[in-house]
């Protein structure tokens, strides 16, 4: 019998990462893309960039995380869908035994984790403002006309202090128009805008958070040199960038599918995943004043599953008749 994997699929608002992991629970392969509103495209490009790997190999489990994470478990058929805390605890733990504190920024969201003992005991996200996320950058390197990728060295070329209003996004944006028609340069405008990133994001989902070391950035962001000095000095501490943390979430989700023992995993093939053609419904329920809108997930036509609504009615699968989409 062919040698098995474990998969972990973390699907977010901006980008689908996928992570193969061997028995020894080392990355064989992993794949990082920007979903561009395209999810179910997202996830079977992801799967497609590891096939080589995967196709060698029996599927011995399969989670996802992430925002998409229930429907993206649908699509592919997943053992276990988890949350993001627990999957990126589990996997900065399983890299750095010892780290107390998790910094992550994601496109559209913000976490800070605290660990204890290898256990999490506290957490806060963000998931109202943008100013403290990675479309936060996305905007200022659109706003600036240069590549997102290339911020972080454009910080670390920085030679004056510039001060950007950075707690909302639209009066940063403002600031930085201001600041452009005063001569600034690019460089001290991106490094002030990474310091305001920093700051709202200690202000507020690292408020009130004991943040003690050793402390890890993780996430896509963590990628930029100019937010990673930031930290460093507005924190007065190391920050150690771990190897994998662009994919942190997807390696945790394939940790967790892991350790649970799965006898026979329920994730398809990669084939039945790439020509499925599989689709998001939705409906309101009928049943009661609340009126709650419920997604219904379609493959080649056939209801497998359901999302949504404040009671249970629609969370099994069932061939119970459904009214129109409206």
């Amino acid at each position: 019998m062919n040698k098995p994997i474990w998969i972990g699929i973390d699907v977010g608002s901006i980008t689908c990462k996928v992570v193969a992991l061997d028995e020894d629970e080392q990355i064989l392969a992993s794949t990082y893309r920007r979903t561009r509103g395209r999810v179910v495209d997202a996830v079977k490009e992801g799967l497609a960039a590891v096939g080589d790997v995967v196709s060698n190999r029996r599927i011995a489990g399969c989670a996802t995380t992430g925002s998409a994470r229930r429907f993206v478990g649908a699509l592919v058929g997943a053992d276990v869908v988890t949350n993001e805390i627990t999957a990126h605890a589990r996997a900065a733990l399983a890299l750095h035994p010892n780290a107390r504190t998790l910094l992550e920024i994601g496109g559209e969201d913000s976490k800070i984790v605290l660990l204890r003992d290898g256990i999490p005991t506290d957490f806060a996200m963000n998931a109202v403002c943008a100013a403290g996320t990675g479309a936060f950058l996305d905007q200022l390197a659109g706003r600036l006309g240069v590549p997102v990728e290339t911020l972080g060295d454009l910080a670390g070329m920085s030679t004056r202090d510039v001060a950007i209003a950075g707690r909302c996004t639209v009066f940063a944006e403002s600031d930085i128009i201001f600041k452009q028609q005063a001569g600034h340069r690019i460089e001290d405008i991106v490094a002030g805008a990474c310091r305001a990133l920093v700051r709202n994001y200690l202000n507020d989902v690292g408020k009130g958070k004991n943040i003690e070391p050793p402390v890890l950035f993780l996430g896509g962001v963590a990628a930029n040199k100019g937010i990673r000095t930031a930290f460093a000095e507005t924190l007065g501490l190391p920050v150690t960038v771990p190897t994998h943390h662009h994919v942190m979430g997807a390696f945790g989700a394939a940790l967790i599918a892991k350790r649970r023992g799965i006898v026979e995993s329920t994730m398809r093939t990669l084939d039945a995943i790439q020509t499925s053609d599989f689709r998001p419904e939705t409906f309101v329920c009928p049943h009661c004043a609340n009126a709650c809108e419920i997604v219904r997930f379609v493959e080649n036509g056939k209801t497998v599953g359901h999302l949504g609504g404040r009671c249970e009615r629609w969370s099994a699968k069932r061939p119970e008749a459904v009214p129109a989409v409206r």
